[in-house]
C-alpha cells in the first residue's frame, strides 16, 4: 500500500474501516484479491514478483498492511520482501504488539516500511524508521510514504474525507472509493520535499496517482460491523487509470462463511457502471 485511511473503534456501528490505494509500477505482476489456496482463510491480493501481499484479512478479523517507506538512494536490493511481513502476521498467532516487537528485532534488513496489524483486541504500528512498535488508541488515522499521520497534502486531504464520510450512520463503500479516485495535484507551495525532486512530487501528490510507468493499481475497502460482518471490495486498475476489474467478498466473522462476486469492467459497463 502507499496510502491508507483507517477508523479504529470509532464509528459506532463499524468498529474497523480501512481505504487503502496500492501504488506500483504497471509491469510489476499482481494478481487480485482472492481467499489463497494454500491458505483458505487469508483474503489477500498477490505480489507475483515477491510472493506477499500488501493488505490482507483472515477470516477471524485479524489484519495487516504496509507501505514502503520513501527515502531515494536509500533502497537495497537483495532484502527481504515488505510484503511477507504481511502473510507472515496473518498466518502466526502472535499478539499485534509481540510481532511488532519481534519484526522490530530485524527491522534494519528491510529497506523502510511501515506495518500496521490488528486483532480483535488491538490495533498496533510500527516502522523501521520511527521509533518503535506501539499500540493505537481508537481514533482516525492515515498512512503514506512516511511516519504515522505525517500530513501531506494528499494525507490531509484525503483524512478530512474519510473523517466526513465516517460521519455517516451507515458507510457508503462507493463513496470510499470515490475518495480514493481523488486526482486532485497539491499546489506547488503544499508539496513535501522528500528528495524526488518538484515534477515527481507533483506526480506523486494526489490520492489516485497516475503516470506513464507508475500508478495506483488498487484501491481497497475493508469494513467490519459490529454483528461481525466483514466486507471486502477492491477495485483494480491499469495504466492510465483505466478501470479492470473488481472483486468483492462478504462474510461472517462468526460463521466464516464467506460469499465473493466479481465483474470485469467490461460486464460493468454493459450493466451501466463506470
Amino acid at each position: 500500500m502507499c496510502l491508507i485511511f483507517i477508523a479504529y473503534k470509532h464509528h459506532p456501528r463499524y468498529p474497523l474501516v480501512i481505504a487503502a490505494n496500492r501504488d506500483e509500477f504497471y509491469a510489476r505482476p499482481t494478481a487480485p484479491a482472492r481467499f489463497w489456496a494454500e491458505h483458505p482463510d487469508l483474503l489477500a491480493g498477490r505480489d507475483l514478483e515477491g510472493g506477499g501481499t500488501w493488505l490482507g484479512v483472515l477470516r477471524d478479523g485479524r489484519f495487516a498492511a504496509v507501505t514502503n517507506y520513501r527515502e531515494p538512494g536509500k533502497t537495497r536490493t537483495g532484502t527481504p520482501s515488505r510484503g511477507q511481513l504481511v502473510t507472515d502476521f496473518l498466518l502466526r498467532a502472535d499478539t499485534p504488539l509481540d510481532y511488532l516487537r519481534r519484526v522490530s528485532a530485524r527491522g534494519a534488513d528491510y529497506n523502510g516500511f511501515n506495518l500496521l496489524v490488528s486483532d480483535d483486541n488491538a490495533l498496533c504500528w510500527y516502522s523501521n524508521r520511527g521509533d518503535g512498535a506501539r499500540e493505537l488508541s481508537p481514533g482516525v488515522y492515515a498512512l503514506s510514504n512516511h511516519l504515522l499521520d505525517t500530513l501531506w497534502p494528499k494525507v490531509a486531504r484525503g483524512k478530512a474525507g474519510f473523517e466526513s464520510l465516517l460521519g455517516r450512520d451507515a458507510l457508503d463503500g462507493d463513496a470510499l472509493l470515490e475518495l480514493l479516485a481523488d486526482r486532485t495535484v497539491a499546489l506547488e507551495e503544499e508539496l513535501p520535499d522528500t528528495g524526488v525532486g518538484p515534477d515527481l512530487e507533483r506526480v506523486l501528490s494526489p490520492i489516485f496517482i497516475n503516470s506513464e510507468n507508475y500508478g495506483t493499481r488498487s484501491s481497497t475497502v475493508v469494513t467490519l460491523d459490529t454483528a461481525g460482518y466483514v466486507k471486502f471490495v477492491e477495485q483494480s486498475y491499469g495504466p492510465a487509470g483505466r478501470v479492470a476489474d473488481k472483486v468483492e467478498f462478504e462474510f461472517q466473522l462468526a460463521s466464516g462463511e464467506a460469499r465473493d462476486s466479481r465483474s470485469s469492467s467490461a460486464a460493468r459497463q454493459n450493466a451501466g457502471g463506470a
